[in-house]
């Protein structure tokens, strides 16, 4: 039987995180790319208004 492996990330006191993807627009050819990042959820509504 093959274990089942637990991911242990989200510890006590640990930081969590949130996934941004924004819609950004290519001066070149007009169309649009998604950025994504990993940020701290205090720093979500700072990294969107940039």
């Amino acid at each position: 039987m093959a274990k089942k492996v637990v991911a242990g990330l989200r510890k006590q006191g640990g930081k969590s995180y949130a996934r941004v993807i924004k819609a950004v627009k290519s001066p070149k050819t007009g169309a649009y790319a998604f950025k994504e990042e990993m940020v701290p959820v205090e720093m979500v509504k700072e990294t969107l208004g940039k």
